[in-house]
């Protein structure tokens, strides 16, 4: 295969899905690019019925076992400010998370792999997955049966906080759980100069707010990374009317699992009660999200011997209170999530990210030899 080719290549297929993002469960353009560069690769897509994303396979002459890598494909609802020729043309939409690299870099594996099925021990399923940034989209993937024969499971994600080409690998918990919730207290309605004739749920917000932070610093082992936030407030329409509601919304992020459950469990003792005290109801909704993400220790040591090999440069792979849904995949098998230095720069979801395209064949190499 003539490298300097399919480097320039993916470097083309890199700008062509920057400048077409796409979001959430709307990666219709997407996924037919993603299908018609691999068809016209002579490589094998699966029949799942899906709306968006779509699923490689590469067959390996050789016996072994069934791995597979997952690559997310949406982006996100984020105005681009970068000044690159081949920025997003769809106003407040960007890949500001790096899929657009993961993409690519999916691709580039299918079309190494490929070329090298006559040394690929097993198969590989190379996942498009939609929807990562909703938190949940790896679900549209686990409806189907295409992870019952998968023995083990890679991701990639960009890392605007290493140099391009920069492995960061670590054993462990590497993204946390992510949780929603939604308290709604409810008062009595009446008017702003006679508070006595009615109960405010402003008041029981706040203190239930305040309350909140003492599971943080009083409930949770305080070694173990987790927050808690209340990300939006809203009571009330006018200046002199005490309102019958209040609603707040907000994440908590855990990594450890019995600390998930006490989150929860603590966050609806602590609304019903401080409600209880002011004479106010309250209803609490928990939404649950992706568990956190852990890395397999067999997995990342032979990350770490295949980048030794290769002599390329390795860090150690910051923990993160960001969530990420290819958890979901390893409720069942073993995984492993590494993070590929895409140059030093702006942080991911911010306006002026931007990716290093010279680390692409390289990263493709890379996860092409921990296939084998």
């Amino acid at each position: 295969m003539n490298i300097e080719y399919l480097e320039e290549e993916l470097k083309e297929y890199f700008q062509w899905f920057h400048r077409h993002p796409e979001l959430s469960y709307k990666e219709y353009g997407t996924t037919q690019k993603i299908r018609e560069i691999l068809t016209g690769k002579n490589i094998e897509i699966l029949p799942y019925k899906l709306e968006t994303g779509l699923v490689a396979i590469v067959r390996g002459e050789k016996e072994g076992p069934v791995q597979a890598l997952r690559c997310d494909i949406d982006a996100l609802p984020i105005e681009e400010k970068t000044d690159l020729d081949y920025k997003s043309d769809k106003d407040g939409v960007m890949h500001a998370c790096g899929h657009d690299m993961h993409i690519t870099i999916g691709i580039g594996c299918a079309i190494l792999l490929e070329a090298n099925k006559a040394d690929l021990k097993g198969s590989v399923k190379i996942i498009f997955q939609p929807a990562e940034e909703s938190s949940i989209g790896a679900l549209k993937i686990l409806e189907t049966d295409v992870m019952d024969d998968v023995e083990r499971i890679w991701g990639i994600h960009a890392d605007p906080t290493n140099a391009a080409g920069v492995i960061a690998i670590r054993e462990g918990y590497v993204t946390a759980a992510v949780d929603r919730f939604v308290v709604t207290v409810k008062g009595v309605g009446c008017h702003g100069a006679h508070p006595d004739d009615g109960i405010d749920p402003i008041p029981v917000s706040a203190a239930i707010i305040l309350s909140l932070q003492s599971i943080v610093s009083r409930n949770v082992n305080a070694f173990h990374p987790s927050l808690l936030s209340v990300t939006r407030v809203s009571a009330g329409t006018t200046w002199n009317v005490i309102p019958d509601k209040a609603v707040m919304e907000g994440t908590v992020r855990t990594m450890e699992r019995d600390d998930r459950i006490l989150y929860e469990r603590r966050l609806r003792e602590i609304a019903e009660m401080t409600a209880k005290a002011y004479g106010a109801e309250v209803d609490v909704e928990w939404i649950a999200g992706c568990p956190a993400t852990y890395n397999d220790k067999d997995m990342v040591n032979l990350c770490e011997i295949k980048a030794k090999e290769m002599t390329l440069a390795t860090a150690v792979e910051e923990s993160s209170l960001g969530g990420d849904d290819f958890a979901f995949y390893e409720e069942n098998i073993p995984g492993c999530y590494i993070k590929i230095g895409t140059g030093v720069g702006h942080p991911i979801h911010h306006p002026e990210f931007m990716v290093d395209t010279g680390m692409l064949y390289g990263a493709v190499e890379y996860m092409v030899e921990l296939f084998k």
